[in-house]
């Protein structure tokens, strides 16, 4: 890169408008700032990369806080109660320079009990000139207490479809070539995380080519090759189980993450069930993949029987949420197939 800068900070949104995948907030936070009507304290919850604290930076200067007046805590480093008994103490002077001082306090889970009792007596009798914006990814470990003073607002994991677009654009102006396909790779391995997306790109760049290749994201990635994909789609869909499980293991003997072969198979079943049942998006999905691919998933469309991809995916997905309490990474996506073609009841 000619910026030594790394991505994930060069391109960290700087307005509401560059805030991406989370227009259900953005929208809504837009509104109360123009009418004057922005909250004490607000908590935003959601996976790591999806945005929170940018938002929250975003928040701060839209409400008029200059940066000497934007406090940033980290709880998980500074999680006690003579921390925040610190804050107590720093919120009853007025802004310097701003109309508000805002404290954006980041994985505000981390916070000991005792912290979170100080901390809610400050939320409950905030100073008129003082915003809370706290930030977690666990908010089932947040009190009801704090989240009930709070507005919440809960970030999704941002699309695939948003983050190959947005790598795109990022590599563009990096002056490197990047196609669909390999955006939709890389975005597929950041489960939904903008930073993630950002970082791996990153990476890759950093190696020099100009054209990053599919193969070389595949490589950075562990990611299967569609030799693979495609082998174990076809002896599903033949209910052919020596050949799927064949597929499965020539992955393994690769060393791919066999989490990335499991999404890869739901991403393509999910794409032949569209492209059967809701035509119009036929664009939208040939954008996502390469000709070669894209056939080979009119092919499945076209050779399925009625409802076979439908319950194949049912079956794998169910197979997919047992993965952690499995000894052996590859051994639910075996049953699942055994499963698909009948031999596992």
């Amino acid at each position: 890169m000619s910026d030594k800068t790394v991505l994930y900070r060069k391109y960290r949104p700087q307005s509401f408008e560059e805030v991406l995948g989370q227009d259900h907030i953005v929208s809504v936070l837009k509104n109360a700032v123009k009418a004057g009507r922005i909250s004490h304290a607000y908590l935003f919850s959601g996976s790591r990369g999806t945005g929170k604290t940018s938002l929250a930076r975003i928040l701060a200067r839209e409400a008029g806080c200059s940066d000497v007046d934007l406090i940033e805590i980290d709880a998980a480093s500074s999680r006690g109660i003579d921390e925040i008994r610190a804050l107590r103490e720093a919120v009853r002077f007025s802004p310097m320079q701003g109309k508000v001082k805002v404290y954006i306090i980041d994985e505000v889970h981390m916070l000991t009990k005792e912290a979170f009792n100080a901390l809610l007596k400050t939320l409950e009798e905030p100073p008129a000139h003082a915003i809370f914006i706290l930030a977690t990814t666990e908010l089932d470990k947040v009190p009801e207490t704090i989240i009930s003073r709070c507005q919440n607002f809960s970030f999704r994991k941002i699309s695939e479809e948003v983050l190959r677009r947005a790598l795109k654009n990022i590599a563009q102006k990096e002056g490197f070539e990047i196609d669909d396909g390999t955006a939709g790779l890389i975005a597929l391995g950041a489960e939904g995380s903008f930073r993630d997306a950002q970082g791996i790109l990153d990476q890759i760049i950093s190696m020099g080519d100009k054209k990053i290749t599919e193969e070389t994201a595949r490589r950075f990635l562990s990611a299967p090759s569609r030799e693979i994909i495609e082998k174990f789609l076809t002896a599903v869909l033949e209910k052919n189980a020596e050949m799927g499980l064949e597929a499965i293991a020539v992955g393994m003997e690769k060393n791919i993450d066999i989490k990335i072969l499991y999404k890869m198979i739901l991403r393509d079943l999910r794409s032949a069930i569209l492209l059967k049942l809701a035509p119009a998006m036929k664009k939208q999905i040939q954008d996502s993949y390469s000709e070669k691919e894209f056939q080979f998933l009119e092919r499945c469309k076209d050779s399925a029987k009625p409802g076979e991809l439908e319950r194949a995916l049912k079956i794998m997905l169910e197979y997919y949420e047992t993965r952690s309490r499995s000894y052996l990474p590859q051994t639910p996506l075996e049953l699942a197939l055994l499963a698909i073609i009948g031999q596992n009841k």
